[in-house]
């Protein structure tokens, strides 16, 4: 998935134009008296009902929380399709800071305006949102998940986004190396946020070095204070530049592989939680010409979508934990699949999304 950016105009054309866009339906919600502004982009639903977690950001401008959720929910498509799911692919944004605007009302206006898409799009968490958030939306939109167990949900979907990455990163492991273990390998992970921290405690269970970065020291601090043997550095640009390093793990926002990180980056395999880590069309390619393998973050993220999509038919902690650990099965096919048609892992995971969700279209007569 490629980013897409500027001003509404470039936006519109977006939507109705260009390769990155075919979106289904895109809804701009406004509540004066709580202040919500909000955009939900639809980009299909030929799978079944787009499913897709709610962003609650400070954008700068409102053209760009428009490209960030036309963005995201083309991922989430690609996303619910490699994990098998029957859903289609959905996002929502908020536009403010969450820490000074959120407020029940406010989310409650949000929830009037998912339940107006009378189940087109179910929603969930994303950055910026959480469990208790999902709460309040719930009492006005029923198409809520990740809810709180005591209000019927499954909790917390980090817990399973870090599970599946740390599969992608097993997969990973043994298409390079031959062996999927991590134990000595160095892990460099940038955000140890709502995933990133339950990342480490995989990693380090497993005997791997850790190496973090975050830009809230107090993220920092709650690695650092549990596992003193975890190594910290100031910055994401030191991270990736590290001699030894053998993984790099995004697990913050998107475009950290970009033509300013690609060409210092040591790692020999990029395997991370974050969304949308190729800045532009052509990093793929950048990454395969350099002998870095990257696992598509879509792919290996995936175990929270997959969490909360169980939501929907009366969650199994176990039954998820079970598809979430075919990861590993999935990411090996996407590299058996790039090897065998000469491209790069990114361009492989496409095509098998696009197929499965034609073949889903073909079969509805669309």
């Amino acid at each position: 998935m490629t980013d897409v950016s500027g001003a509404p105009a470039d936006v519109l054309h977006t939507l109705f134009h260009s390769d990155q866009g075919g979106h289904e339906q895109v809804v701009l919600c406004q509540d004066r008296a709580s202040g919500l502004k909000a955009v939900i982009a639809l980009h299909s639903t030929a799978l079944g009902p787009a499913l897709g977690g709610t962003r609650f950001y400070p954008y700068a401008t409102e053209a760009e929380a428009v490209a960030d959720a036309l963005n995201l929910a083309r991922g989430m498509s690609y996303k619910n399709a490699m994990a098998g799911l029957d859903h289609g692919g959905g996002k929502a944004v908020i536009i403010g800071d969450p820490d000074t605007i959120k407020t029940e009302a406010l989310l409650l206006a949000y929830g009037r305006f998912v339940a107006s898409l009378g189940g087109r799009y179910v929603t969930a968490c994303d950055v910026g949102t959480y469990v208790a958030d999902m709460d309040v939306v719930a009492r006005e939109c029923r198409w809520t998940t990740g809810r709180s167990p005591e209000n019927g949900g499954a909790g917390d979907s980090s817990v399973l986004t870090a599970f599946g990455v740390y599969q992608g990163m097993r997969a990973s492991a043994q298409h390079l190396w031959g062996d999927p273990s991590l134990r000595g390998r160095t892990v460099g992970i940038a955000g140890v946020g709502k995933v990133g921290h339950h990342l480490v405690e995989h990693l380090l269970e497993e005997g791997a070095q850790v190496v973090i970065t975050d830009v809230r020291q107090e993220a920092v601090r709650r690695i650092a204070d549990k596992h003193p043997s975890v190594d910290v550095v100031a910055d994401t640009e030191r991270l990736i530049g590290i001699d030894g390093l053998d993984i790099y793990a995004p697990c913050a926002l998107g475009g950290a592989l970009s033509d300013d990180s690609v060409p210092v980056l040591t790692a020999k395999i990029v395997c991370g939680a974050a969304n949308n880590q190729l800045a532009h069309p052509g990093v793929e390619k950048d990454l395969a010409d350099r002998g870095i393998l990257y696992a598509p973050d879509y792919v290996v993220n995936a175990g929270g979508v997959i969490q909360v999509a169980d939501e929907l038919h009366g969650f199994d902690f176990e039954r998820c934990r079970a598809k979430a650990a075919k990861i590993f099965d999935t990411t090996l096919a996407i590299f058996a699949r790039a090897k065998e048609d000469g491209i790069p892992p990114a361009a492989a995971a496409d095509r098998i999304a696009e197929q499965r969700m034609h073949e889903a279209a073909r079969a509805r007569g669309w």
